[in-house]
């Protein structure tokens, strides 16, 4: 399985990246919406993006809409990465097809239950 972990903060690249290669999974890293864009149209196969809300240049939102509104990898799920925890925030991001939401900070607990639920643990 290989994911895209996008996030304009490295340290949280580098925690999320260090977690899912621990198990098993491979990863791509993106900065900003834009940058996973790219990735996603040139990438074979990716299962599953931690998006990260607030980026500069295109924010987590506009980039989960994008995605779902072109049909880019179809069956990819994606798990916002977030400290917004606003009802109309979250409403937005699911009419948007966000599949879970993950809170920041977290731990690799929290991280593989999420997976889980979402049919991704491995």
């Amino acid at each position: 399985m290989r994911a895209l972990i996008v996030d304009d903060s490295r340290f949280i690249r580098q925690y999320m990246r260090q977690l899912l290669e621990g198990m098993g999974l491979g990863c791509e890293e993106a900065v900003d919406g834009n940058e996973a864009l790219d990735k996603l149209r040139g990438a074979k196969q990716i299962d599953f993006m931690l998006l990260d809300v607030n980026m500069p240049g295109m924010s987590g939102l506009e980039c989960v809409k994008t995605v779902r509104e072109t049909g880019l990898q179809p069956s990819m799920k994606v798990m916002m990465v977030t400290t917004e925890a606003d009802n109309s925030y979250i409403r937005q991001a699911l009419e948007y097809g966000v599949d879970e939401f993950l809170m920041k900070p977290f731990t690799p607990e929290s991280l593989r239950e999420k997976l889980a639920m979402i049919g991704l643990a491995t």
